[in-house]
């Protein structure tokens, strides 16, 4: 046997044997590639290729991949394809390199892929993008199955200077040890005869037990440059003699400009230019202060155009007669129809949601440097090749003289899932001879968001004489996001994501019909944190509820009784309920009422199940007091971001729960900033307890359960306090136009 071959086989956690399937049927050779030395130092190739795709480098929507990069000063670098934007992933996705590189986490530092739909696109979403809460799920295996392959080549090649056996040899702390004479080469010193090493064709992974980093609570690693300033947003950017331009569009959606008066802005001290485009007037100023006068000093005539009409009530009128129609099958089990027409016990319900907007922590804003022959933009985004494609098509420019420099997102919820207001930023620019960033006002974006749709639930079930759902039927309809941003997926009808949560509920039922029916508004609408499971699981779980009044069931038993299928969603229905004190009496209020609500969901990969402590005053106003959270999203890889994420979920939940609507009149949005567009405030932030099931299952996700999880928690502890159903969002709202 050729040394070479020795140092490969002989070391523990490598083999040459043939190499297995290691995900899905994807062959070992397709993850793991070595490429061409980048300057000096070891660069891994790695592809998350899902079942199915080709091999980097032949076309495929499912070839993503990420690069590590160990440079002779022995630095770790993560090129990472997921944006982070509060999640936690700068911080979970580290430590699933550290964990089988055997370094501190803390090393490794991270840089944003460039837009490259071919190398980065996420095999869960196909396409290069941040959203779903699929980073760890989809980064699991291929990041710790890089570290591993990076640590075993980096042993190999301290073995081939050493001209010892790579199984005297062991990798700690970002050093290759020889045990027997605790010789000790850093991998900085390694990278360039690493580098010329063939890559193993399996490596085995890491027994759980033997974790150094995953499930250990880390400090999240951007936290310090948030807190000293130093860290990077798309609003920080600055551009030698670049300018600010704020901007106002039409008040209607479709409208257009009549006529604009301008002499006033022009006045204004630092106004430099006034740029119209189609539907939009903006500013361009010297500082974003002048850029909003100048603004605010615009006499603007618009026609309103054909939408002028257009209210909410004429939408909810429309809607619900569409809930009628013809609709597509999206599941179907059993006879549905067949035993409701011959049940006596038949429950119906109508549930109503309103349009979301996005209201993200960092204004919206785009910074752009167009010229002849190439456009820089500096922007927070979820989607860097969608920018690119549409900058390119909107400058004529091919795509490699697009460059896109991303940057940490001040909130995304799905907002930045869209590139509406990159592109208006470039028409802007058009009229620009130096670099402008944009900068959109909180009543501008909040009146322009692109809004989670508004939609409308039909829901029946037949009880048998137990009280137990012997048949199921949902009806929903709403807008499609699906159709308009992976039309590919929207298929007979059915739009993916707006029945997720409806379609695979954890229950057991016989005979299910869940169905969909497409109605689009006059505008365009978006990914809003979790649209299909933060919405369905209001309705399936708010009327879960009510099936267990008319069964005259306790809600937490009621649920249990169903889930002897789905011993996951039992177990984290029990745990809440148990942290809960669910049936012990709740303190009493002066003047008004309490009660306690639950729910369980099950989405993205990971079990949730919530218990909401709600008052309910006199006047109607509902306090939420305590959430108890009780999670299994499988292996856990950092305890913090788990307890972080549900608890930001769980304000962003609450938030739209109780007040979250955005209504029309006259084609105008009526709200316009947190005055009107409620969010919880730090003072009436509920006390959060947040309880981790162990696991040995894959990640699941945990971006958006929370959220989902949260509304109908809250819904149900409004009924078990007050009587009153919620059936339409918000909850405030609602609450006060009943008797």
């Amino acid at each position: 046997m050729k040394f070479m071959d020795k140092v490969i086989e002989s070391h523990s956690g490598v083999t040459s044997t043939p190499p297995e399937r290691v995900q899905g049927n994807v062959n070992r050779r397709d993850f793991l590639k070595l490429s061409s030395l980048l300057g000096a130092g070891l660069m891994l190739e790695f592809s998350f290729l899902g079942a199915g795709c080709s091999k980097f480098g032949e076309k495929s929507s499912f070839t993503p991949n990420a690069f590590i990069h160990i440079d002779e000063d022995g630095l770790v670098t993560l090129v990472a394809h997921k944006v982070e934007m509060g999640q936690g992933t700068y911080t979970s996705m580290p430590m699933l390199i550290a964990e089988e590189l055997e370094i501190d986490v803390s090393k490794v530092r991270l840089e944003h892929a460039e837009p490259n739909e071919k190398a980065y696109a996420d095999p869960l979403l196909g396409g290069q993008l941040t959203g779903g809460s699929t980073s760890v799920r989809g980064a699991w295996k291929p990041l710790r199955e890089a570290g591993a392959t990076a640590r075993i080549m980096l042993i190999s090649a301290a073995a081939l200077e050493w001209k010892v056996d790579p199984k005297t040899c062991r990798a700690e702390n970002g050093e290759v040890i020889h045990i027997p004479t605790d010789r000790r080469l850093s991998y900085g010193d390694l990278v360039n005869e690493a580098a010329r090493l063939p890559v193993p064709e399996v490596v085995v992974l890491k027994d759980p037990k033997d974790f150094k980093v995953i499930g250990k609570p880390i400090h999240r690693l951007d936290s310090p440059s948030k807190v000293n300033g130093t860290a990077q947003f798309g609003i920080d950017v600055q551009v030698p003699d670049m300018k600010i331009a704020t901007v106002s569009a039409s008040p209607v959606f479709g409208g257009k400009i009549v006529k604009v008066s301008d002499e006033k802005a022009k006045e204004v001290k630092g106004v430099r230019q006034i740029v119209l485009i189609d539907n939009a007037v903006a500013v361009i100023a010297d500082h974003m202060w002048a850029a909003k006068q100048g603004l605010a000093a615009l006499d603007i005539q618009w026609d309103d155009g054909e939408n002028a009409s257009f209210t909410s009530e004429s939408l909810a009128k429309d809607i619900a007669e569409a809930s009628k129609g013809k609709a597509a099958v999206a599941k179907k089990v059993g006879e549905p129809g067949e035993v409701m027409a011959g049940s006596g016990r038949k429950i119906e319900a109508i549930y109503e949601q309103p349009f979301l907007a996005h209201a993200t922590m960092e204004p919206m804003n785009c910074t752009v440097h167009l010229q002849a022959d190439s456009c820089d933009i500096w922007v927070g985004t979820q989607v860097p090749t969608i920018a690119q494609g549409a900058v390119a098509k909107l400058t004529g420019l091919p795509p490699e003289k697009v460059k896109i420099h991303n940057h940490l997102l001040g909130g995304g919820f799905g907002r930045r899932l869209e590139v509406d207001f990159i592109a208006q930023a470039v028409e802007i620019a058009k009229q620009v001879d130096s670099p402008i960033k944009v900068v959109w006002s909180r009543e501008e974006d909040i009146q322009h968001d692109m809004y989670r749709p508004y939609y409308y639930d039909r829901i029946s079930a037949s009880l048998d004489e137990h009280g137990k759902p012997i048949a199921w039927s949902h009806r929903i309809t709403g807008s499609s996001i699906m159709a308009r941003f992976f039309p590919a997926y929207f298929k007979d009808g059915i739009d993916p994501d707006a029945i997720e949560g409806a379609v695979n509920l954890p229950y057991s039922t016989p005979n299910v019909l869940v169905e969909y029916i497409r109605h689009e508004p006059p505008f365009v609408t978006a990914f809003w944190r979790g649209v299909g499971p933060t919405r369905n699981c209001f309705v399936t779980e708010s009327f879960m509820d009510e099936l267990s009044v008319a069964a005259k069931k306790d809600p937490v038993e009621y649920r249990r009784a169903l889930l002897n299928e789905s011993p996951r969603a039992k177990a984290v229905l029990e745990l809440a309920a148990e942290k809960a004190g669910w049936g012990t009496p709740l303190p009493a209020v002066k003047g008004a009422k309490v009660g306690r609500g639950v729910s369980v969901l099950f989405a993205f990969g990971s079990y949730i199940a919530q218990v909401a402590e709600v008052t309910v005053s006199a006047d109607n106003e509902v306090t939420i007091n305590r959430v108890v959270c009780a999670v299994d999203c499988g292996i856990v890889v950092n305890p913090d971001t788990v307890q972080a994420q549900m608890e930001g979920g769980i304000i962003f939940g609450a938030s739209a729960a109780l007040w979250g609507e955005i209504t029309f009149n006259n084609g105008r949005a009526n709200q316009s900033n947190f005055h009107n567009y409620r969010v919880v405030r730090m003072n009436e932030a509920p006390k959060v307890e947040v309880y981790v099931v162990p696991s040995t299952e894959s990640p699941g996700g945990l971006g958006e359960p929370g959220t989902s999880a949260l509304m109908p928690a809250v819904a149900n502890a409004v009924y078990a306090a007050t009587g009153k159903r919620i059936r339409k969002l918000p909850i405030v709202s609602t609450l006060k136009t009943m008797i």
